[in-house]
């Protein structure tokens, strides 16, 4: 790169990578995939899957970063040679692809929040329904698309430090808080206990061989915590060597779960409270979009302002979520054609738009791109991973957390992960959403 940034500090850096794990997939994601796959079971394959497998590949993730210094087009090609390009080139197709549709989102998630404002929460559920069908197909989802773009890419012009970092040291303790407040809120609603009971301690031990079950524990786990995108690789090349990349990566993980988690104290009682559960349990769009505006509309002022909390808060997450999803390609661009931070941003700005068009305008492919994009190239990206640094070149993984004062016996316990636990399990997980996704 012509210039080579730096994190300010490590807990930016720490803040910043949780910004990129948090986001609108734990908001509502979460909690669709938990009422779908039998709420404890989900709960116990997806901590499994984040603790055994994303744990560990996240570290790697971290380590091709900040190890070679390179973008994530270019990394694995330092690292390993031209045979491994293609693993490049998946990092800049997930990262673009995932922001392609997930800009919709977000746009929706911003015109609904203008929604609430000027006009108030709907009168009941038909008329959520009605804004939710002109919402998803209309003007306003491409402009709240565009803007939503422009916006991420404000924030990536400003540089790492000056935009990305500063973005997550305001942010991220302003989206716990608005959390933690809203899930205290929520705990005294007339239905949270069973909502609790019913969506999170809920045990179905038939959901644990449920392959559809399988699959959206994987999705949420790759997809929430970020890993196997590029993303986390991106902003580990703008680390420094001093840096305990285990300590940071756990407390990475520690922060999405505690967001995903938090998110369904506040989802479910709401569900419970205004007998919304088939409104949930048929789509996880419905969750956010129609469940909750719903519901919320009953306690008038407050439910206003509970609306207003909870959207803002979602945009908030998203937009945290967004910055690293674009710094992948900018990163990119900015590593191998030398180009200038600036033009980087909005060629890629442009690019992502135009590849978004068709989501913003068909939930169909809406699903598609999120099946695909959002699921299995994540988790291909994170096989790759666990191959290359667990076998391809192990001592590059080994040698970098000693320099960073990793104990041996830790780097030890995390090689033997990345080689011999990862690589089946990611593979069963590719195999399972494949023929699930084909099958559906």
């Amino acid at each position: 790169m012509a210039i080579k940034e730096h994190w300010r500090s490590g807990f930016g850096f720490v803040l910043a990578a949780a910004g990129s794990a948090v986001g609108l997939g734990n908001l509502w994601g979460f909690a669709y995939r938990a009422s779908q796959g039998g709420g404890g079971a989900f709960l116990f394959l997806y901590l499994l899957i984040v603790l055994v497998v994303c744990l560990p590949v996240l570290v790697a993730e971290m380590v091709l970063g900040r190890s070679t210094g390179h973008s994530p087009l270019l990394a694995p090609v330092t690292a390993a040679g031209k045979r491994w390009q293609p693993m490049g080139w998946l990092f800049v197709l997930a990262s673009c692809g995932i922001l392609a549709f997930y800009a919709v989102l977000m746009g929706w998630t911003g015109v609904t929040l203008i929604q609430v404002v000027t006009q108030g929460l709907p009168a009941d559920i038909g008329e959520a329904e009605a804004f939710f069908a002109g919402l998803s197909g209309g003007r306003a989802a491409l402009l709240g698309q565009l803007v939503s773009l422009v916006l991420t890419a404000v924030v990536v012009a400003a540089g790492v430090r000056g935009g990305i970092e500063r973005l997550s040291r305001w942010g991220l303790p302003l989206l716990f808080a608005l959390l933690i407040g809203l899930a205290i809120w929520a705990a005294g609603l007339d239905g949270a206990g069973e909502g609790y009971r019913t969506f999170l301690l809920r045990w179905d031990g038939s959901e644990l061989t449920n392959l559809t079950t399988i699959r959206n524990a994987f999705t949420q786990a790759f997809f929430s915590i970020g890993t196997g995108i590029g993303c986390i690789l991106a902003y580990s090349a703008y680390l420094d060597r001093d840096a305990h990349l285990p300590r940071e990566a756990v407390a990475v993980v520690g922060m999405d779960t505690a967001v995903g988690l938090l998110a369904g104290m506040v989802t479910f009682p709401v569900v419970m409270s205004f007998g919304l559960q088939d409104v949930i349990s048929g789509s996880t769009l419905g969750t956010i979009f129609i469940a909750l505006p719903t519901g919320l509309a009953s306690l008038g002022s407050t439910g206003k302002l509970v609306a207003l909390l909870f959207f803002g808060l979602a945009f908030l997450a998203a937009i945290t979520s967004a910055v690293s999803l674009l710094e992948v390609p900018v990163a990119c661009l900015m590593d191998r054609l030398n180009w200038t931070r600036s033009r980087a941003v909005w060629v890629s700005t442009a690019v992502i738009f135009v590849l978004g068009l068709p989501a913003a305008t068909s939930l169909g492919v809406l699903g598609w791109m999120d099946s695909v994009f959002g699921g299995l190239l994540l988790i291909l990206g994170g096989l790759l991973l666990a191959l290359l640094l667990g076998w391809v070149v192990p001592r590059r993984f080994s040698d970098d957390l000693e320099q960073s004062s990793t104990p041996p016996a830790l780097r030890r316990f995390l090689l033997v992960l990345l080689r011999w636990v990862s690589p089946p399990i990611v593979a069963t997980g590719l195999v399972i959403s494949v023929i699930d996704l084909v099958q559906g």
